[in-house]
């Protein structure tokens, strides 16, 4: 009989004072929001903006993340609940965050930040862009340490018995995803972005990557139970993941265009 990995008994909160507690996972949101910052820093010099600004820009920026998440966890996974009491939306307590509604909350952040600096939404995009996947890769080592959001059952060498999730052993894609949008993806868009780029090609590259990430890591990652697949084919994060691949794609052929008619 195969012998699989034992999901560690890890206890969500690191201590507690009073009423007070940290948990793994918000440390883990805070690890990607000081790593940002810190990122950010280092390339300020290529920019217009001041320290100051700076401070804005990821205030904006953390702030759409979390009103963004939330909202599209809400509207996106759990609509009904909320029909039956609208209330939940603020029960942030009882998590629930969702990528791609933090990802509609920063651009709205960006293009607030654009307008009160006189640039454009793909040129803070394209600065913002590099800065994301180490917060995403952080947000899913929270989510494994939550052991939530588990993947489909499977006989693989490296299969975890995850809490909550029944007798079978599971894909651990929390760990999938902090490799390929967390670690891959920066790396591509790091190295992608130290030079010089058209504008919008890094903003199109960071859609088009994680888009074609997480949509792959979705045929090992367990569908919501009140959603399932649609068509028995496709999750609800792969249908969100659509638009974000087309986009960026569109996004990169069109800012080559640009920058050929220039010269």
């Amino acid at each position: 009989m195969t012998e699989y990995l034992q999901f560690p008994q890890i206890d969500p909160v690191i201590f507690s004072v009073g009423p007070v507690s940290l948990r793994w996972y918000g440390l883990m949101y805070l690890v990607g929001f000081v790593a940002a910052w810190w990122l950010a820093s280092t390339r300020l010099s290529r920019t217009s903006w001041n320290k100051e600004q700076l401070s804005d820009l990821m205030f904006y920026a953390f702030l759409g993340v979390i009103v963004g998440g939330r909202l599209g966890y809400v509207f996106f996974y759990q609509f009904e609940y909320f029909l039956s009491d609208p209330l939940y939306l603020f029960k942030i307590w009882t998590g629930g965050m969702s990528f791609h509604g933090g990802l509609l909350g920063v651009i709205a952040a960006l293009w607030w930040f654009a307008r009160k600096t006189n640039t454009t939404l793909l040129q803070v995009g394209d600065f913002v862009a590099p800065l994301v996947p180490i917060g995403l890769g952080a947000g899913r080592i929270g989510n494994f340490i939550n052991a939530e959001l588990w993947g489909r059952t499977t006989d693989v060498p490296w299969a975890v018995l995850f809490p909550g999730a029944g007798p079978l052993p599971r894909h651990p894609s929390q760990l999938y995803e902090f490799f390929l949008e967390g670690l891959v993806l920066f790396l591509i868009l790091w190295v992608f972005s130290a030079k010089s780029r058209p504008v919008g090609a890094i903003s199109g590259l960071f859609l088009l990557g994680y888009g074609s990430f997480r949509f792959i890591v979705e045929f090992f990652r367990e569908p919501d139970a009140h959603i399932g697949l649609y068509s028995g084919l496709m999750s609800q994060g792969q249908l969100l993941c659509l638009p974000m691949i087309l986009i960026g794609f569109i996004l990169i052929i069109r800012a080559y265009r640009k920058q050929q008619v220039k010269k």
